[in-house]
């Protein structure tokens, strides 16, 4: 516990910092933490120093550890990973909100669940053939059919670049995320992780998604 309450402080710190340089308020910014890979005690101990929103890869892994910490009162789970269509049922069910609906069907069926979510967009702006996500030339589509469904409120974009070393690199992705949801009138931006979360805020995030920084490397 010692250890995750200074790596908290820590990446608040670079939150803070961050929001800084660009004149914003650092509690705008919601700090996501991304448990996928972590046993539910480590949401618990994430939970009692403060942190309220969670962040989840697999519908399957999240059932399994949902009953451990379903009593924690307060406590919002998004699914950030690829999300199947005949899965979205009890994705539903597990989550509070889905931050990569990619397709008008899967809205339609996200829905039919019959249960209030907060969703999000997943843009693909990257080239590599394992990231998901709408194309952005088909964002207006996507958009009038969420708005279409009366369970779903949507909140905004969401996008993850390709992978490198150099947060600078994943800037551009960034900016362009911010212009498609200029362009859109959505007013959040989930973008940003542990190693480019200060790109990510200098350039509009609304939501960074941080994992190691704060529980250190996954053991798979």
């Amino acid at each position: 516990m010692g250890a995750l309450r200074e790596r908290l402080a820590a990446v608040r710190e670079r939150i803070a910092r961050a929001a800084g340089r660009t004149r914003r308020d650092p509690a705008q910014i919601t700090l996501l933490a991304v448990t996928k890979l972590f046993p539910a005690k480590v949401i618990r101990e994430a939970w009692e120093l403060g942190l309220r929103e969670f962040g989840e890869n697999y519908v399957r892994e999240f059932e399994d550890k949902a009953p451990e910490v379903a009593d924690l009162a307060d406590a919002r789970f998004h699914l950030i990973g690829h999300l199947q269509s005949n899965k979205s049922k009890k994705a539903a069910e597990l989550f509070q909100v889905i931050q990569t609906v990619d397709s008008p069907r899967l809205a339609r069926r996200l829905n039919d669940a019959g249960r209030a979510l907060d969703v999000m967009l997943e843009v693909k702006l990257s080239e590599e053939e394992a990231k998901s996500g709408a194309d952005p030339a088909a964002l207006a589509e996507l958009i009038e059919a969420v708005r279409a469904c009366v369970n779903l409120r949507l909140l905004g974009l969401m996008t993850m670049p390709p992978w490198t070393d150099d947060p600078e690199a994943s800037r551009p992705y960034f900016r362009r995320l911010r212009e498609l949801a200029e362009r859109h009138g959505l007013r959040q931006l989930s973008m940003g992780m542990s190693h480019d979360l200060e790109a990510a805020i200098e350039e509009g995030a609304t939501c960074v998604r941080v994992g190691t920084a704060l529980f250190g490397e996954r053991k798979a």
